[in-house]
C-alpha cells in the first residue's frame, strides 16, 4: 500500500457561490478559497450587480461573471463550475429572472446526497429572484449570507444595495439561514502589507488575486488606510472547515444563526495553505 502524501478530506456539501465579483476583490479571494476546498463542492457561481455608489453600474453583473470565470479557469480542475450572470438591477426595478436565478433553482431542485449551501456575500437579488420563481426550493437549501447588521441604524452595503431583496429573503423565519453581519465580518481584517505579502507570494492564483486589488478603481471618497477587510470569507467556515471554534446566536427559529465571532486564524491559515498547495501541485 503506497504511503499517503496528504490526508483525505471528505466532501460535506454542495455550494453555489453568489457575489458582486466586479467590486471589492475580497469576494474573489473567498471564491478561490471555496474552489480550492475539497470539503465543499462548488456546483455553480452566480454574479450580481454593483451598488451605484461606485459609479457606472451598467453591465457590472456581466463584468463580474467574466472575472469569476477567469478565476475558475485559473484554478482549473476536472469539474469546473459554470458561471452565470445575474440581473443588472435591484428587485422591483427590472425583471429579476436571469441565468443566475435559474441556475440557483436548477441546483436546488437537483437530487444529491450532499446538502446544498447557497453562499451569498453581496446583495440578495439573485436569491430573491430564485425564491420568487420557485418558493419550494427554500426547504432544499441553507442560505449563508454575509450582510446585514446587529445595529439596526447602521448602513450595510450588501443589505442596502437591494433592501427589498433582503426583506423578501429574510422575512420568513422558516428558512434556514447562516448570517455573518457587519459587526462580525469586519473582524476578518488583513493589513495591506500582509495582503501584498501573503497573496502575491502564494503562487499564480494568489498573484492573480493581488492584481485585482491593485487594479480596483477606488472612488475618491474611500481613503485607503492600513487594513483591508476580507469580509466575504467567513462562509468557508460553514461549508468547508467547521464552526466549532466560532460563536453564534439563534434568532427567530433554530434554523437561523447569526454569527458573533469567527475563527480568523483557522480561516486565513487554511486559505493561504490552499493557495500554496495548489501552486505546488500545479508545478510538480
Amino acid at each position: 500500500m503506497p504511503a499517503r502524501t496528504h490526508l483525505p478530506v471528505a466532501a460535506r456539501c454542495r455550494v453555489v457561490v453568489d457575489n458582486d465579483w466586479a467590486g471589492d476583490p475580497d469576494g474573489l479571494v473567498a471564491l478561490a478559497h471555496h474552489l480550492l476546498s475539497p470539503a465543499n463542492r462548488v456546483t455553480a457561481v452566480t454574479s450580481s450587480f454593483l451598488n451605484p455608489v461606485f459609479g457606472e453600474v451598467d453591465g457590472t453583473a456581466a463584468r463580474g461573471a467574466a472575472m469569476a470565470q477567469e478565476l475558475v479557469d485559473l484554478v482549473g480542475g476536472t469539474q469546473r463550475p459554470p458561471v452565470h450572470t445575474g440581473t443588472e438591477a435591484a428587485v422591483g426595478t427590472a425583471d429579476g429572472r436571469s441565468a443566475a436565478s435559474e441556475a440557483i433553482v436548477a441546483e436546488a431542485r437537483r437530487d444529491d446526497d450532499l446538502p446544498l449551501f447557497l453562499v451569498c456575500a453581496g446583495p440578495l437579488t439573485n436569491v430573491a429572484a430564485a425564491l420568487e420563481a420557485a418558493p419550494g426550493i427554500a426547504a432544499r437549501l441553507t442560505l449563508v449570507w454575509v450582510g446585514g447588521s446587529l445595529d439596526p441604524e447602521a448602513y450595510e452595503y450588501n443589505r442596502d444595495t437591494d433592501p427589498r431583496a433582503a426583506e423578501q429573503v429574510l422575512g420568513r423565519n422558516d428558512r434556514a439561514v447562516r448570517q455573518f453581519p457587519l459587526e462580525t465580518y469586519r473582524r476578518c481584517a488583513y493589513s495591506v502589507a500582509e495582503l501584498e505579502h501573503d497573496l502575491a507570494g502564494s503562487g499564480r492564483v494568489g498573484s492573480w488575486l493581488w492584481q485585482r486589488f491593485l487594479e480596483l478603481p477606488l472612488p475618491d471618497w474611500i481613503p485607503l488606510g492600513g487594513m483591508w477587510p476580507l469580509g466575504d470569507s467567513p462562509p468557508v467556515l460553514v461549508t468547508a472547515l467547521g464552526e466549532e471554534s466560532s460563536t453564534w446566536t439563534t434568532t427567530g427559529s433554530p434554523q437561523r444563526r447569526v454569527y458573533t465571532d469567527v475563527d480568523v486564524r483557522l480561516l486565513f491559515g487554511d486559505m493561504l495553505a490552499r493557495l500554496r498547495l495548489h501552486e505546488r501541485t500545479a508545478t510538480s
